[in-house]
């Protein structure tokens, strides 16, 4: 992304909680729930059952437009009074502590899932069972610390894999089995630092990683990211695209700096599209597919959508929010079933269509028409939002940016109730899981569940030593940023638009990395 495009996605990040959950009451029932907002929010805070009900009405909230004061004053004024939902949620069991998850069950502490069946700690999977520690995997079982891959099965370490099985830590793998240490290999076998081995020499290698201590496992570790550094990466992890610059694309035509979408054409500077067309400067559209979409957060089934957050099966939106199966809406808050809103306002149609053009020229003597919310409007501090997982500031920067800071709250964290974390995860019976531990990082407080400490014992990996939190973070930084940089192929010299980018080496730019453009890549793989 360019830095202007940046802005625009942090900006647009800014506006979605996905990690960071709270505890509060539910301002209509009065009952304990788990929310994306935090207690003290300036507005009502409903549980999702009762938010979805037909026991309140957004339009009990309406307004008339005021052409005497502009129109995001007026927006802020709504915001505070209409009922948020306290979490996305949406059929799922045992799933109560997750943020935005959807036909899932018995799930623990991830955020952007679909479909899947026991995981814990995880962060944007798609249909996948019994995983740990992972990012963004699609299509997978039996899975821990997997990162940016589809199609795995019984894998541990391993990044940018597709169609792969019983691999441990290694790299832009495809069709292989029985790989350790391994690099750029295509339908292998039974490999160990890329060279041929026995079914018995595979195995006493793995058993040596696999012991269940904290050593080997993080030794291994090491080593998987010394080899990443020493080898050949691909210029773009896209897969079946024509015509397409950014990275994790798979199926796409048309897009230009795009990240992490599935089946879409003629976009631009997006993060996250599934069977998506004519989306520009989005975040999250798709899931299903969504067509002329631009400056929205968050958008599943729509069409015609501009500068909107949270959008569902819509049509015609222009500056809503949380608005679903609605049409023909300005301005509006928590609409479900509704048609021609302004401000939560019920009109004709006649009187919309009479209206809309008279705020649209009030915006534009206001110099708001056209742009996205103010961050002064996001109901999120900054550093609880996608933007600071992808995009990350300081409290001043972010301050000085307009957005809101929430300045970590002053806990008085328990001391652990083990004086020694146990080397091999052998050593930690079930009675382990009553323990409080405390992160080596960050100090902060947390346990190990009875499905994580089964899933540890069985595939001889380390009781963890830093909090889900501080173990994501370590796993984002092992993926490269949202951000492409013009280079040069390094076999052959074509250009090429990477998200590898530079160090400077006394006067000189260096590459991070060995990067072959397309061609080059394809040639080289054994």
């Amino acid at each position: 992304m360019s830095s202007e495009n940046v802005e625009i996605m942090r900006l647009l990040m800014a506006n979605r909680n996905e990690r960071k959950l709270h505890k509060r009451k539910c301002d209509a029932t009065g009952k304990n729930i788990i929310s994306a907002y935090h207690a003290d929010a300036p507005f009502k805070v409903y549980k999702n059952d009762f938010w979805w009900s037909d026991q309140w009405n957004a339009l009990d909230y309406g307004r008339d437009f005021d052409f005497s004061r502009p129109f995001f004053e007026q927006y802020a004024e709504l915001q505070k009074v209409v009922p948020r939902e306290g979490t996305s949620v949406f059929n799922s069991e045992n799933c109560e502590y997750n943020g935005h998850i959807r036909e899932s069950r018995n799930c623990y502490l991830n955020a952007l899932v679909y479909r899947c069946e026991d995981i814990d700690y995880c962060y944007w999977m798609v249909n996948v069972k019994n995983a740990i520690d992972c990012y963004l995997l699609i299509d997978s079982e039996i899975c821990y610390w997997c990162i940016d891959t589809i199609k795995a099965y019984d894998c541990i370490g391993l990044q940018e894999g597709f169609n792969c099985s019983e691999c441990y830590f290694s790299f832009q793998l495809v069709g292989c089995h029985n790989c350790l240490f391994c690099t750029n290999l295509k339908n292998k076998s039974f490999h160990i630092m890329n060279e041929p081995c026995s079914k018995e020499e595979f195995e006493a290698a793995k058993k040596e990683i696999f012991d269940g201590t904290h050593a080997s496992f993080w030794n291994a570790m090491e080593k998987f990211n010394q080899l990443k550094k020493n080898t050949v990466h691909r210029y773009a992890h896209n897969i079946n695209c024509e015509n397409v610059t950014g990275d994790h694309m798979a199926g796409c035509r048309n897009c230009a700096d795009c990240f992490e979408g599935f089946d879409s054409e003629n976009c631009s500077n997006c993060v996250s599209l599934d069977h998506s067309h004519d989306v520009h400067n989005c975040y999250s559209a798709g899931w299903p597919g969504c067509d002329k979409i631009y400056n929205s957060v968050v958008t599943r089934g729509s069409t015609d959508i501009a500068f909107c957050i949270y959008t569902f099966f819509s049509s015609s939106l222009r500056y809503c929010d949380s608005s679903h199966r609605a049409d023909n809406c300005f301005g509006c808050i928590g609409m479900q079933h509704k048609q021609y809103c302004i401000l939560n306002k019920q009109y004709s149609k006649d009187e919309y269509l009479k209206l809309l053009p008279r705020i649209n020229k009030h915006m534009k003597q206001t110099n708001e028409f056209g742009n996205f919310f103010p961050p002064s409007l996001s109901f999120f501090t900054y550093n609880e939002t996608a933007a600071q997982d992808y995009f990350p500031l300081d409290e001043k920067h972010a301050l000085a940016l307009g957005f809101k800071w929430r300045k970590d709250e002053k806990k008085d964290y328990q001391p652990p109730t083990v004086s020694v974390m146990p080397e091999n995860s052998s050593d930690a019976d079930f009675n382990f899981t009553k323990e409080i531990l405390a992160c080596e990082d960050c100090r902060k407080n947390y346990r190990i569940i009875e499905r994580e400490l089964s899933f540890y014992h069985k595939h001889g990996l380390p009781i963890p030593r830093k909090c889900h939190d501080c173990r994501h973070k370590i796993r984002s930084n092992m993926r490269n940023a949202l951000k492409l940089f013009s280079d040069k192929c390094d076999n052959c010299g074509v250009d090429i638009k990477t998200t590898y980018g530079k160090r400077r080496v006394e006067k000189l730019l260096v590459s991070l990395a060995t990067v072959y453009c397309e061609k080059c890549y394809l040639s080289s793989i054994e």
